[in-house]
């Protein structure tokens, strides 16, 4: 369950990255599965098509927590 987890947070991170990426530049790898995120929910919401790169690097830093929270987690507690 921890690796899935650390995964998703991966996935998410990547996702962010070329989100942010592809509104200042083209994101020519991957384009339909890391940038599903941009094409499925900013391009939707309207309060988030003005701020597109700003939702982008939100979802990174979620994927990124998401992996923090989830290595923190799993580490067994020691008692003193």
């Amino acid at each position: 369950m921890r690796k899935s987890l650390q995964g998703m947070g991966f996935l998410l991170t990547l996702m962010g990255i070329s989100g942010a990426i592809d509104h200042l530049w083209t994101q020519p790898i991957l384009g339909i599965v890391l940038n599903a995120f941009n094409r499925f929910v900013v391009e939707r919401v309207p309060g988030l098509q003005e701020n597109a790169i700003l939702a982008n690097l939100g979802l990174a830093a979620c994927g990124i927590l998401l992996i923090v929270v989830t290595e923190a987690l799993s580490r067994p507690r020691r008692t003193t």
